[in-house]
């Protein structure tokens, strides 16, 4: 008897197991007719996507937080309101059952196949696209002695560049971690930032380099000095020497312009880092930190002209650490000029660190 019962449930477990599971109809009218996003009068933003098979779905990116709650149509397509969006330009994506996944809608998208972009507002902002001569944003693709790889980075030049034989100096400019040569021409504005500024003539005329910073610390220090700008010197109407240099970066960007300096004081005549520091875990680490800066200090005093360091506010994740860094080059009397606004660790702080740095360089 216990035989003949085994027997029945062993049958009835491979019947559950082969039985077949629902059939999944991708309906291409409704699929085709989603509208991923739309942005309302009243400063809302509706997101959707069609994904008729998932469990959850949540949104990601900058305008992601924990209190939304997808809705799902009978049609399979599943729908977030987010209110109060700031003009400006935001990252965004789904998680589907787990999954990250860029909108399958959307056009345009970054390398790094996690987020798409945005640009909200009237395009009257400083960093919107107006009706301005347009400068060239190019994708410059070099061999790395430092790594052995054929490597990327994003060089904007000026309107009339091309038709000009003038020489100009150069500004380096450094995205944060997770991202790549493409963050600050995309979710950062960099181009229309730069027209614009241009335009106006409130900046003068430079290049701007925006590499691939996302390697190791030191690694990046060496591919730099060794292989970007003498690239960059070699390749375009560059101005060079301390007089004609500037760098900016940003949270990781920051980190690498820190040990660009204690290992490389001389080169650069005009330094912004934002929302950054020196990694501060512990006691030791001040110390230690300390140590480094106050060794190049007398150099850096001579060779910076122009320091400034910017933060989103006590909400930045980075603030912390960017106080005692703070600490540390007060105590070494290294003079800098210091500004924060509200915001948090976000490209909204940092496209107007972009835009006031920019007009105060090479003048």
């Amino acid at each position: 008897m216990k035989k003949a019962i085994v027997s029945i449930l062993s049958i009835a477990l491979m019947a559950a197991c082969t039985a077949p599971k629902a059939e999944f109809k991708y309906d291409r009218e409704v699929a085709r007719n989603v509208k991923s996003v739309v942005e309302a009068p009243d400063g809302s933003v509706t997101f959707s996507i069609y994904a008729p098979m998932a469990d959850t779905v949540a949104l990601t990116g900058d305008l992601a937080a924990r209190d939304q709650v997808f809705t799902k149509s009978p049609e399979g397509v599943w729908s977030v309101k987010v209110t109060g969006v700031e003009p400006g330009s935001y990252r965004y994506g789904f998680n589907v059952d787990g999954l990250n996944v860029i909108d399958p809608l959307f056009p345009r998208s970054r390398d790094v196949l996690t987020m798409t972009d945005l640009t909200f507002g009237k395009g009257d902002q400083f960093w919107s696209v107006k009706d301005v001569p347009h400068g060239t944003m190019s994708q410059i693709y070099y061999h790395s002695k430092t790594t052995g790889q054929t490597r990327r980075m994003h060089v904007w030049t000026p309107a009339g560049y091309m038709k000009s034989t003038d020489k100009l100096p150069v500004f380096y400019l450094l995205h944060g971690g997770g991202d790549v040569d493409n963050g600050w021409p995309v979710i950062g504005c960099a181009g229309a930032i730069l027209d614009n500024l241009l335009a106006e003539k409130k900046m003068v005329p430079m290049i701007v380099v925006m590499p691939d910073a996302s390697l190791p610390q030191g690694t990046f220090t060496d591919e730099l000095i060794n292989d970007i700008m003498p690239y960059i010197e070699a390749n375009f109407r560059a101005k060079t020497g301390n007089p004609n240099t500037a760098i900016a970066g940003l949270s990781m960007g920051g980190i690498h312009i820190l040990d660009i300096l204690m290992k490389h004081p001389t080169p650069f005549k005009y330094v912004n880092i934002m929302s950054s520091g020196f990694f501060m875990r512990d006691d030791a680490a001040v110390a230690e930190n300390g140590e480094k800066l106050a060794a190049v200090a007398p150099q850096l005093k001579k060779s910076i002209s122009y320091l400034r360091f910017t933060q989103g506010g006590p909400e930045d994740i980075a603030y912390q650490n960017g106080m005692k860094t703070l600490d540390l080059f007060r105590k070494c009397e290294i003079p800098f000029e210091y500004s924060e606004m509200p915001g948090g660790h976000n490209w909204y702080v940092w496209r107007f660190d972009l835009e006031y740095f920019a007009q105060r360089i090479f003048k």
